[in-house]
């Protein structure tokens, strides 16, 4: 497999400039607020809100005014009419206008969806992310282009150049894994681990590393397929309570029936779990200080009980949101469902 890394990559216009700065000031202003996601995040996902008077098209002088206005369009609930000012200013370097448009042509939010146009916008981010700038304020956005190119990558366009590319896709995820800490790319890095994607060796032990790193954030599948494998011991030392304790917090966060394998996980093994299993469970959840938060999880206990509630959590690009691979085995050890 090739060594790649950031800096080997075609060099291109340094993304944060003087512009760019100005107008992410001029965006987290608008929002009272600094860091990711809750203010740039939350202004380029549409929320309406009042602000300056619209700026015309025809009147940009600027990348950092084009950005302002597109900015101005979501907030007001118009993703649409914000189209041909986030690409004047995505087409000048503005790098949140870039990632934004990647994700609206990727979840077809305000234009028809083109996987294509959205990919060749993160691709960009990716190129143009300088190694030597690690604490820029989009960073979040810059991440997220790692995780999507890689997701791009794994599976490929079909009807596109864009061919699957496994290892690239690997390196995507463990530099984004490795770099910034992105929860999704550790979850995708250690699915490829249990796969033994892009002539990785199937490896539990390599994949419980990154599954755990994922799961302290919050990262509810991550949390799933770790409990899991705590609980039955593949390949990784067995802990079913703390297996159990897993599976509890991602039972409780899971959404709708995308993560009705995660569902499925936690009532097999809890099923299969002892007494002494489940209260040890529920202690550890209450040294993790889970249990103010969560006040069904005593009742979660008793054998006729399962956590009901459901969390939203942050995510956009995660290949693997079906059920655990082909060898990765519930409980029971029957054929885990197809996604």
């Amino acid at each position: 497999m090739r060594v790649w890394s950031v800096s080997q990559m075609k060099a291109a216009r340094t993304l944060c400039s003087a512009d760019c700065r100005r107008s992410l000031t001029i965006l987290m202003v608008a929002f009272g607020a600094l860091g990711w996601p809750g203010a740039a995040a939350l202004a380029l996902d549409g929320g309406k809100a009042n602000g300056p008077a619209k700026i015309p098209v025809q009147t940009f002088s600027s990348v950092e005014q084009a950005f302002q206005a597109g900015v101005q369009d979501l907030m007001a609930g118009d993703a649409q009419s914000s189209v041909q000012a986030l690409t004047y200013a995505a087409d000048g370097g503005q790098p949140l206008a870039q990632w934004k448009l990647g994700r609206m042509y990727a979840r077809g939010e305000g234009v028809s969806r083109d996987d294509v146009k959205a990919y060749a916008y993160f691709e960009r981010l990716v190129e143009s992310y300088n190694e030597d700038d690690p604490d820029r304020p989009d960073i979040a956005a810059i991440s997220n282009a790692f995780v999507a190119v890689g997701v791009y990558c794994l599976n490929g366009i079909p009807n596109s150049e864009i061919k699957a590319d496994p290892e690239r896709a690997l390196e995507m995820f463990q530099f984004a894994a490795t770099n910034f800490g992105d929860s999704d790319a550790q979850y995708n890095l250690a699915r490829m681990y249990m796969d033994g994607a892009a002539g990785l060796e199937r490896n539990n032990m390599r994949a419980a590393q990154w599954l755990a790193l994922a799961a302290d954030k919050g990262h509810h599948p991550a949390q799933a397929l770790l409990g899991h494998l705590l609980f039955v011991g593949e390949g990784v030392p067995k802990q079913r309570a703390r297996g159990l304790m897993w599976l509890t917090l991602a039972k409780t966060a899971a959404q709708g029936p995308k993560d009705e394998w995660v569902r499925d996980l936690y009532a097999k093994d809890w099923a299969a779990a002892s007494d002494d299993d489940r209260q040890v469970a529920v202690a550890y959840l209450g040294a993790r200080g889970k249990d103010e938060k969560m006040p069904e999880v005593a009742a979660a206990a008793k054998p006729h009980g399962f956590i009901a509630g459901f969390v939203q959590l942050p995510g956009m690009f995660r290949p693997f949101n079906g059920a655990p691979p082909l060898n990765f085995g519930p409980a029971d050890g029957s054929s885990p469902s197809t996604p």
